[in-house]
């Protein structure tokens, strides 16, 4: 059994101490037990910008070692976006998982960024996923526009994964995409899919959060709603590995026992 904790962060433009602050302060709030996993947003510490003289930070940087300090706290697993610097000096938005330990358990980036506002002149594409181990979970970060295309999910499960979690800035326009993806995502890979979304306004967006925790029925169990937050979730293995034996809908694609995990 997993708690999964949604950390739903309205964060401040391009102010990276400000927005730390208020993940301290919102995780304080969720009260995380020791073993669960904490998840915030894309680019959390400074809104979803593309202004790398202030964005862009090296590995083991501030945003890094905060996310270390939460995980040495509370011991937990924190799942975080960060962005690091190529050596060419484009950006990779990424999803950093950390242990208790200070272990980088998985640092994935984003496979897809999002063209239609450039991000994808700012930022490097991914070309792979990544597969972690926690609590007996196998467990697979993907960014917010990721989301968008099924094949990565799937390849993330070829690759072992149980559970897909997606962090992201995803504007109010398309909240409804939001959540019917996530569901979507669910159902066809037979996998618990955690959602967690930034809300607030920033300069180009509005965003309304609805951070979310799908089971792999495709059921919400856990609903950040729309105002900064948290919510928490349990999962549960058996579920998932109930499910996908009882139903062999992976096995009749074609999909082997192939796993291959970062930790």
């Amino acid at each position: 059994m997993l708690n999964v904790y949604l950390i739903q962060v309205d964060s401040v433009w391009e102010d990276r101490a400000a927005n730390h602050a208020k993940a301290r302060r919102l995780i304080a709030e969720a009260e995380p037990k020791a073993g669960g996993l904490i998840v915030l947003p894309e680019t959390f510490s400074t809104g979803f910008s593309m202004n790398l003289p202030v964005t862009a930070e090296p590995e083991d940087g501030a945003t890094e070692q905060f996310l270390r300090e939460m995980a040495a706290q509370y011991q937990c697993c924190v799942v975080g976006g960060v962005v690091t610097q190529t050596t060419e000096g484009r950006g990779m938005n990424q999803s950093l998982a950390v242990a208790p330990d200070g272990a980088v358990l998985a640092r994935y980036t984003k496979n897809h960024p999002f063209s239609a506002i450039g991000e994808d002149k700012a930022h490097a594409a991914g070309t792979e996923v990544e597969v972690f181990a926690w609590q007996g979970l196998r467990i697979a970060p993907l960014i917010c526009y990721d989301l968008r295309f099924p094949e990565l999910a799937r390849t993330a499960v070829k690759a072992g994964a149980e559970v897909l979690i997606y962090i992201a800035a995803w504007p109010v326009k398309r909240i409804q995409h939001w959540i019917m993806l996530l569901q979507a995502r669910a159902i066809e890979n037979q996998a618990y899919v955690v959602g967690v979304n930034r809300c607030g306004t920033d300069p180009q967006f509005t965003y309304t959060g609805r951070s979310l925790v799908v089971d792999p029925h495709g059921i919400v169990i856990a609903d950040a709603a729309e105002r900064e937050g948290s919510a928490c979730a349990r999962i549960e293995p058996a579920v998932v590995r109930g499910w996908r034996e009882q139903f062999p809908a992976l096995r009749d694609a074609g999909m082997t026992n192939e796993v291959r995990m970062t930790q």
